[in-house]
């Protein structure tokens, strides 16, 4: 599912980080200089990753309204369907 890593993964993080929701306050290095969200910073990234799941969108192949969480399961059934071949080509995700 890289397709997906951009829109979902990326763009989600790049927010929190611009928009001050996570900030180096929700860090902490450990001895062996690896980085790591502290209790903090989990729980605001694990509450603003469950808002944004809930957020709706209109799916760009199929033109139906569906929460973000929902898009890897609708683009693995694409990709079921593609296999089986019900659908001619796989229709990836492509969000602007």
């Amino acid at each position: 599912m890289e397709e997906l890593r951009p829109v979902l993964a990326d763009r989600f993080i790049l927010t929190l980080i611009n928009t001050k929701a996570i900030r180096a306050i929700h860090f902490e290095k450990q001895k062996d200089n690896a980085v790591f969200l502290n209790e903090d910073g989990r729980k605001v990234f694990f509450h603003a990753w469950q808002t944004h799941k809930k957020e709706m969108i209109t799916h760009p192949y199929l033109k139906e309204k569906m929460e973000w969480g929902l898009v890897p399961y609708v683009q693995a059934l694409l990709l079921a369907r593609t296999i089986r071949g019900d659908v001619e080509e796989y229709p990836p995700f492509l969000w602007k």
